[in-house]
């Protein structure tokens, strides 16, 4: 039986293609020493969006999508855990350029955890600094993206 609703996420799924798909040719198309020039990312998500759109538009005009009542049903809804999560983003965007990268996706990694269940936010903390700074590192030393830093060059 088809479900409105699921066509209507299968054609908002498209429509997003489209956007981004859109706005592509608007970008530099010339390359750079890696022969990957700014259009590949936004053209890579607006392809990969479009053939999720058409699969999910398939299986709602064939029966419904496969297999997700099934999850809905097993699954209670946590909103407490979609609140952490929401918080640690809403509060990643607000202090990156107060404290600096590292610290900023430390305390998101930390409400990730809070929102998945943890009950630990110390060890969080530490796994989350341990994880993000050879990411901040990567991408500030070696490939010279400039993120916001709270000291110095290391952190």
């Amino acid at each position: 039986m088809t479900k409105a609703w699921q066509i209507g996420i299968a054609c908002f799924v498209l429509a997003l293609a489209a956007v981004f798909g859109f706005g592509v040719p608007g970008l530099p198309a010339e390359t750079g020493y890696a022969g990957i020039g700014p259009r590949f990312a936004p053209a890579t998500i607006s392809i990969m969006l479009a053939v999720v759109g058409v699969l999910l538009l398939v299986q709602a005009l064939t029966g419904g999508f496969r297999g997700f009542t099934d999850v809905l049903a097993t699954v209670p809804p946590d909103a407490r855990g979609a609140l952490w999560v929401s918080a640690g983003v809403l509060l990643n965007a607000a202090l990156i350029t107060r404290v600096g990268f590292v610290l900023a996706a430390t305390l998101l990694f930390v409400c990730v955890a809070r929102g998945f269940g943890s009950t630990r936010p110390l060890r969080d903390a530490v796994i989350g600094f341990l994880l993000v700074l050879p990411v901040f590192w990567l991408f500030a030393r070696v490939l010279d993206v400039n993120l916001p830093r709270l000291f110095n060059d290391w952190l």
